[in-house]
């Protein structure tokens, strides 16, 4: 799916493993202990609430941060425990619609931008402990979130029912008796909670997710989700379980990539809070899912670039008096050099990654770098603090292309190109679509067949009342 401080909880991933998969009863729940509560925390947590049903500079899970998609933004809802404006009434059943089946307590539908397609797959068990925890252990916030308009026709809630008849698997996750324990918790939380298909996964015309390209690679607003499948060069294939893990726990694995954007705050929120087991459960399960290769990817996406240095070309030479008349090597000399080297390989302590080897420059879909040198990264570890500036004011967008191109060509994949057209799209916060357009030309033309059908069908009734000439 990216911001807010995350509530850790470090329970046994044993423990964790045999909870999922029990059955509760239908009856209302009496109030619960506090273990359940607190697998309920680690849950949530893994399932990344905070994210977004917590807006900048507001409370925790009180809504009201605006999720841009291709139909309009929509607006995240008050999940906190508040009888006014909350989820504080909801019954046990009703929290387990609005979770796995995307109906509201009211009965109007929610839209997929809330991962109920994923969260189908929780188990009743852990159903009922995340109710514990938000009902026992989610501070009432008694105010509520801005609504959410989208255009028509997307504004009628109840097309959503189509949808979901059509896209909404209800089936809860069941464990492959042919795969080990530790798989089957991976793909339990890979599939389900943890909801990566979420972001990593195309999505068709409808907007549901394009099952045959699973985890494939997907968008999110501006920023590119890759590949996760098994392939050696698309995917995370050539990447070790272990590597894996420590990416999902600090953003970042060596010579090969780093988190930024939404994927950063995914490790902040919810990924680097998990127990080993449970990490290396979905390291596991990714590492055997798939692969769904890229004939583009002739090389796996790390392995792109060496350490070069072209700045000597640049000594003595005087900058132009028209910024965006800039060459490659002066920009980079200019902007980049003094973090991340002369020849692009990083700090000398490790803590700034070199450019080589590096994911961000060697796919050909290369929004990310884009995103990175106009947005920046900046967030906290449990121990320091990752920061780089972006250059969103400071560089134009010919600049940008310009420093971009010079970065994939000298360190990265030189078949991916920056355009000036590319940056200045994303900078304005990606491209416009037409769902809109053809929703209401599709809609239009529905319409038109159901009047002529009942034309047609009084037509045929009166010539039958008339009977034969």
């Amino acid at each position: 799916m990216k911001l807010m401080t995350c509530l850790h909880v470090n329970l046994g991933a044993t423990v964790l493993a045999l909870a999922s998969f029990n059955v509760y009863s239908a009856a209302a729940p009496g109030p619960a202990n506090a273990d359940m509560v607190k697998r309920g925390e680690y849950l949530a947590t893994a399932g990344d609430c905070i994210a977004c049903h917590t807006a900048p500079g507001g409370k925790a899970m009180a809504g009201g941060l605006s999720l841009p998609t291709p139909l309009g933004p929509i607006v995240s809802t008050n999940i906190t425990s508040s009888k006014t404006h909350g989820i504080g009434n909801y019954t046990l059943e009703q929290f387990s619609d609005a979770l796995r089946k995307g109906i509201r307590a009211d009965g109007r539908h929610l839209y997929p931008a809330m991962p109920y397609t994923s969260y189908a797959k929780v188990t009743d068990d852990d159903v009922q402990a995340l109710y514990a925890y938000f009902m026992q252990a989610v501070a009432p916030v008694d105010a509520a979130a801005p609504a959410t308009a989208l255009p028509f026709p997307f504004n009628i809630r109840l097309s959503m029912a189509g949808w979901n008849l059509l896209f909404l698997d209800k089936q809860p996750f069941t464990p492959d008796a042919s795969k080990s324990p530790e798989w089957n918790r991976g793909a339990y939380l890979t599939l389900g909670l943890a909801h990566c298909s979420t972001c990593h996964t195309p999505r068709n015309v409808l907007m549901a997710e394009n099952l045959s390209r699973e985890l494939g690679g997907g968008e999110v607003g501006t920023w590119h989700a890759p590949n996760i499948t098994s392939d050696a060069n698309s995917g995370i294939g050539g990447w070790s379980a272990q590597e894996i893990v420590d990416y999902m726990r600090v953003g970042h694995t060596a010579n090969k990539a780093q988190a930024a954007g939404p994927m950063a705050e995914a490790v902040d929120n919810s990924l680097r809070h998990l127990t080993d087991g449970d990490l290396r459960a979905i390291a596991t399960y990714l590492k055997s899912v798939p692969a769904q290769h890229d004939a583009a990817d002739t090389t796996a996406t790390y392995a792109w670039g060496a350490a070069a240095d072209d700045l000597n070309s640049i000594r003595g030479v005087a900058l132009p008096t028209d910024p965006n008349q800039m060459t490659g090597p002066q920009l980079y000399d200019a902007q980049c050099a003094t973090c991340h080297q002369a020849r692009g390989q990083g700090s000398f302590d490790g803590g700034l990654p070199p450019l080589f080897h590096n994911t961000a420059l060697g796919r050909t879909n290369i929004n990310n770098l884009v995103m990175v040198m106009l947005d920046g990264i900046q967030r906290k570890t449990d121990s320091d603090e990752v920061l780089m500036p972006g250059f969103k004011k400071e560089l134009s967008d010919q600049q940008i292309a310009t420093l971009g191109n010079y970065l994939t060509k000298n360190f990265g994949n030189p078949a991916a190109v920056v355009s000036v057209d590319q940056v200045k799209t994303l900078r304005a916060g990606g491209s416009s679509s037409n769902l809109v357009t053809v929703a209401r030309v599709g809609m239009g033309a529905f319409i038109i067949v159901i009047i002529a059908a009942i034309f047609g069908f009084n037509r045929r009734k009166r010539r039958n009342a008339q009977g034969p000439i």
